[in-house]
């Protein structure tokens, strides 16, 4: 626990409610700096920052670097100096980062950023031996798999949450990872097409390729929530077991999770677009890389859109007198 009771609350109620969070600590501090070691804050998706780690240069700096683990779920040893060499930030031993902030008044800020997200949330359709494969395979990489309508083998009841129905709602389906539907035919058109107006990332139904495109084509979906499903579920691996074909499931869910193009047909995984970096913009006065998000304070003057590490750059850029256009 913190020295802080009602931040420590905070993230209690962040964690059951599965917000993902970054949280930032102040582990060094040289001064002159406002921060002290021990000093809290927790990062949200949207910017937003709760607690203190610093004043507004030092938080600009930590948005930006705490939006960017919780993407990449990777922790972070942050160095913040205004003698830093200027961008791009010096990647320095594995899991630092030393980031030059001319915002800083003197003084150095080291801060230990500690991604907490929540365990995906993967549900299981189907007491049947796939079913049950990915109840245990999916626990062992720590997912947090719920079955939902028939009762699971005893062997597998523990390792899992057994607290929803196969009518779960499209409310509940909102922080849901994966909705695999393993039940051969029992129940599976209802949570399908639930799960893929809900915009669940990963749906999969375990049956034949002509099964599958038979169910896909009577649901009650437009084309583009249709082709988000998968089906036959999984990569190609030439998987024959149950317990092969949950592997293959959750190689795809893998893959999904973290932005891969798969190819269905071979084993292959060709890596996509990158998973989308926070959107940044450089502050015009001081040089500072900062968050754009809506605690970022900005401008339109001059007629373009600004953002600023804090309020200060802001009123100085808009005091400033706007440069005359150049005459060719």
């Amino acid at each position: 626990m913190s020295a802080n009771p009602a931040l420590d609350r905070r993230m209690a109620y962040l964690t059951t409610h599965q917000v993902p969070f970054v949280k930032a600590t102040v582990v060094r501090a040289l001064h002159p700096t406002s921060a002290q070691p021990g000093d809290t804050a927790l990062v949200l998706e949207d910017g937003r920052i709760e607690g203190f780690v610093g004043g507004v240069c030092a938080e600009a700096t930590v948005r930006v670097q705490a939006l960017r683990l919780l993407r990449s779920g990777e922790s972070l040893l942050l160095r913040i100096s205004p003698d830093a060499p200027p961008a791009p930030p010096d990647e320095g031993e594995a899991g630092t980062l030393l980031v030059a902030n001319p915002c800083l008044s003197g003084g150095e800020l080291e801060i230990f950023l500690e991604p907490l997200r929540p365990a995906p949330v993967v549900l299981v359709l189907g007491d049947t031996p796939i079913g049950r494969s990915l109840v245990t395979l999916g626990a062992g990489l720590e997912y947090d798999v719920r079955t939902v309508g028939e009762e699971v083998s005893a062997d597998v009841s523990a390792d899992v949450s057994a607290d929803v129905t196969a009518d779960v709602t499209a409310e509940e389906l909102g922080g849901v990872a994966a909705v695999v539907i393993a039940s051969h035919g029992r129940q599976e058109e209802g949570l399908l097409t639930r799960a893929a107006r809900a915009g669940v990332p990963y749906v999969a139904l375990v049956a034949s390729r002509r099964r599958g495109a038979a169910v896909l084509a009577g649901l009650d979906l437009d084309p583009e929530q249709r082709d988000r499903i998968h089906t036959p579920a999984g990569l190609w691996i030439g998987a024959r077991t149950p317990g092969e074909i949950a592997v293959s499931i959750l190689a795809e869910l893998v893959a999904s999770r973290h932005a891969l193009s798969v190819h269905t047909e071979e084993a292959a995984a060709v890596p996509a677009a990158p998973s989308a970096e926070p959107l940044t913009a450089l502050d015009p006065v001081c040089g500072m890389t900062v968050a754009v998000v809506a605690d970022t304070p900005y401008s339109d003057a001059r007629g373009h859109r600004h953002w600023f590490c804090s309020t200060g750059c802001r009123d100085r850029f808009e005091a400033e007198p706007a440069q005359p256009a150049e005459v060719p």
